[in-house]
């Protein structure tokens, strides 16, 4: 072969070496390395893929919680993206990602962090869009189109007891009238009725239970937008559950056929329920048969404002803690029994055993209480511990977490943009990178003490581990429910071992008992417990500055205190405190987070406005003084206003007539002028155009006169349902609506589709 052309390399530092200056290189060589230089891909050639692979090596973090959150990111991604071609673009982009680094990233065997890093990641989080992709397709159900009073028949799916609400809901699989297709819709149905339909019947047992065939008439509406931006999304959790309508009963219920009722679980579930709160009276009651059961349905709203203001509802959603009580008191019942028998202690691992004892009542437990996602999650959790104490392994990981987060997300996707799946994993996640930290382990080391040094270590632990977890929830819960309690830390120190070490053991003891008619003093005991609970609820909930409002905060805002949480809890070492800059930065945006000036309901019914009082409050003036809690609670809190609001039609700077309102609002230097309709009154359309033309903003929940032209903004019904609810800022003459958040998902029903 012939000798390859010479090419001289000015400037090399070797070239003495390699013979006066001069290299020799193949050409196909010189070319690879030019190509891969030019693009950055050659960790040979990068400084800063260098760097990189230097720092994925040496970091010693666990790459399986990182895997979870790529997982849950494409997810998250699916809900962001509006069209199906960004989420088919968005999955191949993904794709080829990964074939890209597998096909032509070219590394040393030992410095191949940064490509693995790449498949791993594109091919999780394509995984994540596609799997909420093939679900929401798969049982997505196409909401009716219009509100509808409709006789059918239909046979019943489930029942859902509330009686604090002094009604039941019925789940029911019907036939539409029209097509003939299949749908489930959801009745309302009085308690009065419920009753009425037994006593006809005669029988022991309800015949409004699964199974039945009923004839009803109700009124059916499709499953609600989202009433203001940031508010609850009824219609797509409906869309995931595949409700095509809810509704009320209106009239008799006809029995046609009476069913068989539950499984043997949900019947189960209702009986114990029952009983319980026919052994302990009141509210406790509730709260006990809430612990046993998983039936919040009787709960009263004062007490469960009170525990959600106090921080605590936590306490009533079965999940890691009630789980954890549960299994850990399996397992060490199970093993100090058996390790009183020669025979069996001799013969079988005791840890091993016991795990199993534990895993039986941890999911006859998470089936019992209904297998809710935070029930479910805390279970999967709960398992892989068991299995790490019975391989004597360490029982406390983020690995754990991220595996139970992975089976959730599998199971149901849609659950990641829930505040119940979202608050559940992060509370977990606080505890376990809490406890696995360094300065914790010193901490909590055992040592040549007395008890109270003991001790007092263990309650500051408690309290210190409380006051994390309220700040790792504070952004979810201000981001879903726009309110925060501020002394829940103080409150969780004395309400978690109150309910883990005395309530739910008094209750579990209780109901062994009243197998042989013995228990009641651990009733009166567990009741005595539960109303100290509540106390502390209502006492915490009642101190002045207790509860934050906060407007709701742009989709920015939130995924930085996201990413700087998942950076404090997933990295190790110095490098993690760099999780801190995007929470600060978060949180200077949360404070710099505009309050709306104008709110306005998705039907043009329902309008805030808020007011700046001379002592720094604020007020909430309001177009109706509406009977309906939902829409008020809406506009207080996403107004921040914590007080009642002001009827429009009592406020002495506003004139109103029977069919509207006007009032002037100082913002931005200048006045902006409304004119709101109070009801459905027809009037003379050169007078109501005459009056449009005074006006910036008119709001109606009517269909308006193209002659109405105001000079900014014509919220009339044509134009609220396209958008759906507004949020209007008129210092910076911003309009946001709720149709920006929604795309060509099914669940939303918007005419602009």
């Amino acid at each position: 072969m012939a000798d390859a052309p010479i090419i001289p390399i000015v400037g090399d530092p070797d070239s003495s070496a390699a013979g006066g200056g001069i290299a020799r290189q193949e050409p196909r060589e010189a070319s690879r390395r030019l190509w891969q230089s030019a693009r950055g891909l050659s960790s040979i050639g990068s400084a800063s893929a260098d760097r990189l692979e230097d720092a994925l090596g040496s970091a010693g973090y666990d790459r399986a919680p990182w895997l979870a959150v790529l997982f849950a990111g494409g997810i998250l991604t699916w809900f962001a993206l509006k069209t199906p071609w960004q989420w088919a673009g968005a999955i191949g982009l993904s794709l080829i990602a990964a074939l890209f680094a597998l096909a032509l990233w070219r590394n040393r065997p030992d410095r191949d962090q940064l490509r693995r890093a790449v498949i791993a990641c594109s091919l999780v989080f394509a995984a994540g869009m596609a799997v909420i992709w093939a679900r929401s397709e798969m049982i997505g159900a196409e909401p009716i189109e219009r509100p509808v009073i409709e006789r059918m028949q239909g046979y019943v799916l489930e029942r859902e007891d509330q009686p604090s609400e002094d009604r039941i809901r019925l789940t029911m699989a019907v036939r539409d009238a029209e097509t003939g297709q299949a749908r489930k819709v959801r009745v309302n149905v009085p308690l009065d009725e419920v009753a009425k339909v037994d006593a006809e019947r005669g029988s022991a047992g309800s015949a409004l239970v699964e199974g039945s065939v009923l004839r009803l008439r109700a009124q059916l509406m499709p499953p609600a937008s989202p009433m203001l931006p940031g508010a609850y999304d009824f219609a797509r959790a409906a869309w995931f559950k595949g409700l095509a309508a809810t509704g009320t009963l209106m009239g008799e219920i006809e029995v046609i056929e009476a069913g068989g009722g539950a499984g043997f679980i949900v019947s189960a579930q209702r009986d114990l329920s029952a009983h319980v709160r026919s052994r302990v009276e009141g509210s406790a009651g509730t709260i006990a048969a809430a612990f046993a059961s998983g039936d919040r349905g009787a709960i009263p709203e004062a007490d469960r404002d009170a525990m959600r203001d106090a921080g605590l509802t936590h306490l009533l959603a079965i999940s890691g803690l009630h789980v954890s009580a549960v299994i850990a008191a399996a397992y060490l019942l199970a093993l100090k029994l058996l390790a009183l028998f020669p025979a069996i202690a001799l013969r079988v691992r005791l840890p091993i055993a016991a795990a199993a004892f534990g895993a039986l009542a941890g999911i006859s437990y998470t089936l019992l209480t209904g297998a809710q996602v935070p029930t479910v999650r805390s279970c999967a959790a709960a398992m892989l511990v068991l299995v790490a104490l019975a391989m004597g392994r360490d029982a406390l990981s983020l690995r754990m977490v991220a595996v139970a987060a992975v089976f959730v997300l599998l199971l149901w996707p849609e659950s990641v943009v829930g505040p119940s799946f979202q608050m559940s994993f992060a509370a977990v996640l606080a505890i376990v990178a809490l406890h696995t930290s360094s300065p914790v382990r010193a901490f909590l080391a055992p040592r040549e003490e007395n008890w109270s040094a003991r001790t007092g270590r263990r309650v500051l632990m408690l309290f210190f581990t409380g006051l994390v977890i309220e700040l790792a929830l504070m952004p979810i819960v201000l981001f879903h429910f726009h309110r925060a309690g501020l002394y829940g830390a103080f409150a969780n120190v004395i309400a978690i071992p109150l309910v883990t070490f005395i309530s739910m053991p008094l209750i579990a003891i209780a109901l062994v008992f009243d197998v042989v008619g013995l228990g009641a003093p651990f009733w009166w005991l567990a009741e005595a417990s539960l109303d100290l609970l509540l106390a502390i609820a209502h006492f915490t909930s009642s101190q002045p500055g207790a509860v934050k409002l906060m407007p709701q905060m742009s989709g920015v805002t939130v995924g930085l205190f996201v990413l700087g949480g998942l950076w404090l809890a997933l990295w190790s070492g110095r490098g993690r405190l760099f999780g801190f800059v995007p929470a600060a930065i978060a949180t200077m945006m949360l404070l710099a987070t505009p309050i709306p000036d104008v709110l306005i309901g998705r039907d043009g019914r329902h309008v805030g406005i808020t007011l700046n009082n001379e002592d720094g409050s604020r007020s909430l003036l309001s177009l109706r003084d509406s009977r309906s809690s939902y829409s008020r609670d809406n506009l207080l809190e996403l107004s921040s206003v914590s007080s009642e609001p002001i009827p429009l039609a009592s406020w002495k700077q506003a004139r109103c007539s029977p069919e509207f309102c006007t009032m002037t609002v100082e913002r931005g230097g200048r006045e902006w002028s409304l004119l709101l309709a109070r009801n459905r009154e027809l009037i003379e359309e050169r007078a109501l155009a005459a009056a449009c033309e005074r006006v910036d903003i008119v709001v109606a929940d009517r269909f308006l006169p193209r002659s109405c032209s105001p000079r900014w903004l014509k919220a009339d019904r044509r134009l609220l349902e396209r958008t759906g609810g507004l949020a209007l800022d008129l210092e910076r003459s911003t309009i946001t609506a709720v149709v920006a958040s929604q795309g060509d998902h099914g669940w939303w029903k918007g005419t602009s589709r």
